[in-house]
């Protein structure tokens, strides 16, 4: 499966404490009308360590009955227990989703042969295309270019998210893997650089609330229109630093409900944004023309 695009690395929303089941619907279907291609729904920006197996199920549920045949759909299924992440991605195939994103294991801190071998469980308990999911900085563990290589060679390891902020490894991953598996940048601010490598796409977080943008950058890009690519890149910029004021997914849900969205509070162990940080949030906002 050929994955490429601007890609939302959807937030969940709550009210009441609850998912807001209405509001996942009307994201999914805003999502469709301003030309997102793919939903990355139940990852580290929707709060899924927060969420329960049961909500997780539910959220991918609803993106799937609204989205299905419209828009690509990723459920993240991944966790550091291999058996329970068979499970999850089993069950998000037979729902329906396009693909699973699956994240390097965290906490545990596998070896490069544990990280092979948890892939190579997944893909060959469960028949549906994979992403990768390398972030380091959460994770604290980080697959090498040459282990992404080895699970290159199975057909149904599609992409890998690499958000690693190492554009030298995306490079070699690139050049290692060919066309055999398709680079997402994982970073909003890497999302020109990771193309101009020969990246494919990228799961953003500043798409929650400005997906034309990322979708207008991404057609800039493959028209070959290099002034329209650094002027939305420089445009974009801003966005992406402030969605880092704070830890993820605070700034963006901060900024989404500042704008009218209502995507609802945060679950703890994250709290609300510093009065500071939100101040400089709101001035980014404005600047970019979001808020008056």
């Amino acid at each position: 499966m050929k994955l490429a695009g601007s890609y939302v690395a959807l937030v969940s929303p709550f009210r009441d404490g609850k998912i807001n089941e209405e509001k996942i619907r009307e994201l999914v279907k805003f999502h469709i009308e301003n030309g997102t291609d793919g939903i990355v729904a139940c990852g580290t920006t929707g709060e899924s360590p927060t969420l329960s197996d049961d909500e997780k199920n539910r959220i991918i549920e609803i993106v799937i009955e609204e989205g299905k045949g419209k828009i690509t759909i990723i459920a993240g299924t991944g966790t550091n227990n291999t058996e329970k992440t068979i499970k999850a991605t089993k069950y998000a195939k037979e729902m329906g989703a396009d693909v699973a994103l699956v994240i390097t294991p965290y906490y545990n801190k596998p070896t490069q042969e544990g990280l092979y071998r948890h892939f190579e469980e997944v893909i060959k308990s469960v028949d549906i295309p994979v992403m990768i999911y390398n972030v380091p900085g959460r994770t604290s563990v980080n697959i090498l270019p040459e282990t992404v290589t080895k699970l290159a060679k199975f057909d149904n390891i599609a992409a890998i998210k690499e958000a690693s902020g190492n554009l030298n490894q995306v490079s070699e991953i690139i050049n290692r893997c060919g066309d055999s598996i398709q680079v997402f940048s994982g970073d909003d601010s890497l999302f020109t650089p990771i193309l101009s490598v020969g990246g494919v796409g990228v799961v953003s977080v500043i798409a929650n609330f400005v997906p034309r943008d990322l979708k207008a950058l991404y057609n800039a890009f493959i028209g070959n229109s290099l002034s329209q690519v650094q002027k939305l890149h420089h445009k974009l910029l801003p966005l992406c630093t402030a969605m880092f004021f704070e830890t993820n997914p605070i700034p963006v849900k901060t900024a989404m409900n500042l704008i009218g969205m209502e995507v609802g509070d945060l679950r703890l162990p994250l709290v609300p944004m510093s009065d500071a940080n939100k101040q400089r949030l709101i001035d980014v906002l404005k600047n970019y023309g979001l808020m008056s």
